[in-house]
């Protein structure tokens, strides 16, 4: 049920390489291939077979190039920034210079950081500069030999543009100058992107290096790639520290070394990765079985990308404007000049960025998996969204930082949304895409409207579950597809209200946190009261209801001092296990014990008591990316959740002898000194919402589904803590700070949403419509709710929270309530 569009960012492996792999390994004996032993033997010519099947796929041979096994693309070019034989800054020679594109990943410019270190300059270069630079030095330069070093991608993987491969010969000879300087020129061909979907004729293009990863290309081993190093340049490398198996003979006692003579041997410091590598000799044979080549993956993949873009591109609002931007320097008509990348971001009518997290929420909706943000390649995000350097030093300062969630700054993108597709992709994946975006953006008349038609991409069915793409390679230019296929979309009974700007007045009710703003207590009105108190026990489990409850150090006591973590010790929440919510614990204060039932189930009893004993099992997890001290609850525990969720896991509790300091959080907000103690929530100690915000909403929703939810099954929804009853709808979004009782709390941001609202807490059911009636409604926003921390007492009474207290709230002015910088979903679990 996983529509998978990520394929630039690992391929997705086939079973039969599993299989194969498997096969050969409870077959055969691999031992460590330093040793000499017959088994060790065995991995020794297994891997030296596995050298030339990859020079094979580059149609290449072991007298042009060797192969040097890494862990990675990035170890590769590390290697390469480490090896180069430079010629610093200094000297009576003239320097080398390290160039590199700037639409190349971030593994390339970091490259700089070790250049830097040996006194070699680094110049970036645009795209549109190298293509201008096509002078010849004079004759007297050409005779230089000060070694520089172009880097370039074959393909980007922010936009799938294709570089020239001519570059190579070009640069080499001299016909093309990255810079004017005399000297002799290497290229670095980061082909890791490229590989995946490409062939790559290394015969023809005979670049200096060429790093990879290998699974971008099969999916499976991962942890492993390779450096493709010329042997005319091979012998100029250096190396300065020496690994097991790297050497010749060297003493212990004197500073004697002499190295291997093979390039290989004397790059791959310690034991390869050895049967990871016998993996792909089972990638290659699998990959050839299933496509029958590169060319065929090539065609393929960019037919369905030809395809998604065609449509795409001509999505129109009723009002005319277009549905998406695409980030793209071709049209899409070359598979040579344009690999089977599309990345764009999603406007509204008005033609606004939709913001890429919002997207990526509504996509995990539909089980369609893609990539956001800027790709680790900052180049081309500032090249194609027109982010200046000094945007993204303002980014910053507002809190963002890259792989974060932050999307929009001051209305602007700081990223944006990648679709990528692979061998195992098909015309079905395209259409569920193409239909996700039509019914999340456009009502039913909108989608009705005419645009430029496409068709299908022709690709014949498939024998015995093989891939084939016979017809791919005669793909006419111009697809073609009805307007009937369009509509005959699975997501559009569910679509049934048109989208609606967020009113002017809507957008001014956000309101100020800001340390200058001056204080102003809300004038007039119904008094605004608790109307309801939640605390979750169990983080992602149901509610628990109390009318009264004491208020500890890191919000109401027990609430999320438990979770269910997987065989892995990873968290389990309701996004990858919605039955949890079906798992109802119970606090007993007086008998210090909580229940916990579900139906089907015996109840079972966890102890209050912190069992931290000699029998505790001491474990760090993380939330949020904060990491916890926890404890394991017992075998009898795990037992009861492993059957009734049907998969192995454990409950593990926060350790309260190191909570105040192992989950601490310095939020917006407070005051700088003030360090927060957390349970196992995400982002605060409370989370609190309205019900007259949830009225409106409850308005927007009905119009929108066939049964009308009960007011009582959206407040469960929203997973709050603090339920309150106010006059005026989302007024609680202008408050600073609140007191309740002799409890005061400072509000620290509102609450972005995530998918979990669209899981009904009494059934475990998922209804995609909640999450996208809280965008329409909303605006470009998917916030509801505000999070509350706790302020020091200023009471001598007890500090217990009960339902019918008065709630006082204090305004701020001028400055919007900016959500809690996080690199994680907010959402309360």
């Amino acid at each position: 049920g996983i529509t998978y569009l990520d394929h630039a960012g690992s391929a997705l492996f086939p079973e039969s390489l599993l299989k194969a792999f498997t096969d050969d390994l409870r077959n055969n004996v691999y031992g460590n291939p330093h040793s000499q032993n017959i088994s060790s033997k065995l991995t020794y010519d297994t891997i030296e077979h596995v050298r030339y099947r990859i020079l094979q796929h580059f149609h290449t041979t072991a007298e042009d190039y060797t192969i040097i096994f890494t862990s990675g693309c990035t170890a590769a070019l590390k290697l390469i920034a480490e090896s180069f034989p430079w010629i610093p800054e200094g000297t009576k020679q003239p320097s080398s210079r390290f160039c590199y594109l700037t639409d190349s990943h971030t593994s390339v410019v970091g490259m700089r950081g070790i250049t830097a270190s040996m006194n070699v300059l680094s110049v970036p270069i645009k795209p549109k500069e190298i293509l201008l630079a096509k002078s010849r030095l004079p004759a007297e330069e050409q005779n230089c030999t000060t070694p520089h070093l172009f880097s370039y991608p074959a393909q980007s993987n922010f936009s799938g543009t294709k570089y020239p491969l001519s570059w190579i010969q070009d640069i080499k000879s001299g016909k093309l100058c990255p810079i004017k300087i005399p000297g002799k020129w290497f290229v670095l061909l980061d082909a890791a992107s490229y590989v995946s979907s490409s062939p790559l004729d290394l015969g023809i293009h005979q670049a200096d290096f060429i790093p990879i990863s290998f699974y971008k290309i099969f999916g499976f081993p991962t942890g492993l790639g390779a450096l493709l190093v010329n042997n005319r340049i091979a012998p100029l490398l250096r190396k300065t520290y020496f690994g097991g198996g790297t050497a010749a003979a060297y003493l212990a006692g004197e500073d004697f070394y002499l190295p291997r003579k093979s390039t290989a041997e004397r790059f791959e410091d310690g034991t390869v990765s050895f049967l990871d590598i016998i993996a792909l000799k089972h990638g290659f044979d699998v990959l050839e079985k299933l496509t029958g080549g590169m060319e065929k993956i090539k065609q393929h993949t960019f037919a369905l990308a030809h395809y998604t873009y065609t449509v795409l591109s001509n999505l129109r609002y009723a009002n005319g404007a277009p549905v998406v931007r695409i980030y793209s320097d071709t049209d899409f008509s070359n598979p040579d000049v344009q690999g089977p990348i599309i990345n764009f971001n999603v406007l509204d009518e008005n033609g606004e960025v939709l913001g890429f997290s919002q997207v990526d929420n509504m996509a995990s909706l539909h089980n369609i998996h893609v990539r956001t943000g800027c790709f680790c390649n900052t180049g081309a995000c500032q090249m194609h969204l027109g982010m200046s350097n000094e945007d993204i030093q303002r980014n910053l300062q507002a809190g963002h930082v890259c792989g974060d969630n932050i999307d929009l700054v001051d209305g602007r993108p700081t990223g944006s949304v990648r679709i990528s597709f692979g061998y195992m992709s098909s015309f079905e994946d395209a259409q569920t895409f193409l239909n996700f975006i039509i019914a999340t953006r456009l009502s039913k008349s909108d989608a009705e409207i005419p645009f430029q038609s496409v068709t299908k991409p022709t690709t014949e069915s498939v024998e015995d579950e093989h891939l084939s793409f016979n017809n791919a390679d005669k793909l006419s230019p111009t697809l073609q597809i009805s307007d009937g296929e369009l509509r005959n979309n699975p997501f559009e009974t569910e679509t049934t209200g048109s989208w609606q700007p967020l009113e002017p007045e809507a957008e001014s009710i956000r309101a100020a946190v800001s340390e200058t703003a001056v204080p102003t207590c809300r004038k007039g009105g119904k008094p605004i009261t608790v109307a309801k108190i939640y605390l979750y026990p169990i983080k992602s489990c149901s509610a628990f209801e109390v009318t009264e409850w004491p208020v500890g150090n890191q919000g109401l006591l027990y609430d999320r001092n438990w979770m269910v973590v997987n065989q892995n010790g990873v968290c389990m929440t309701q996004k990858q296990e919605p039955r949890l919510c079906l798992v109802n614990p119970s606090i007993d204060l007086k008998q210090k014990i909580m229940v916990i039932q579900a139906e089907g189930m015996d109840p079972i009893s966890v102890s209050l008591e912190d069992n931290t004993g000699k029998e505790a099992v001491i474990c760090e997890s993380k939330v949020c990316s904060h990491r916890v001290k926890t404890h394991d609850c017992g075998e009898r525990i795990a037992g009861w959740f492993s059957t009734f969720l049907g998969r192995p896991c454990r409950l593990i509790r926060q350790s309260s002898d190191v909570k105040s300091k192992s989950h601490q959080k310095n939020t917006k907000g407070l005051s700088p000194a003030t360090n927060i103690s957390l349970s196992l929530v995400n982002e605060a100690q409370y989370l609190l919402i309205n019900v007259a915000s949830i009225l409106q909403l409850k308005e927007h929703i009905s119009a929108r589904l066939k049964e009308p939810l009960e007011i009582e099954e959206l407040i469960r929804r929203f997973r709050a803590n603090i339920v309150i009853s106010a006059p005026e709808s989302f007024e609680e979004e202008e408050w600073a700070e609140i007191s309740i009782g002799a409890l005061q709390f400072q509000v620290v941001g509102p609450c972005s949403r995530c998918q979990i609202i669209c899981i009904d807490q009494q059934s475990g059911e998922r209804n995609k419509e909640i999450l996208q009636s809280l965008s329409a409604a909303r605006g470009r926003k998917t916030n509801f709710g505000i999070y509350l921390m706790n302020q020091p007492l200023r009471s001598s009474f007890s500090d217990i929270l009960s339902v019918g207290s008065q709630v006082l709230p204090v305004l701020k002015e001028n400055t919007e309530i900016q959500p809690p910088t996080s690199s994680e979903e907010k959402c309360s679990g």
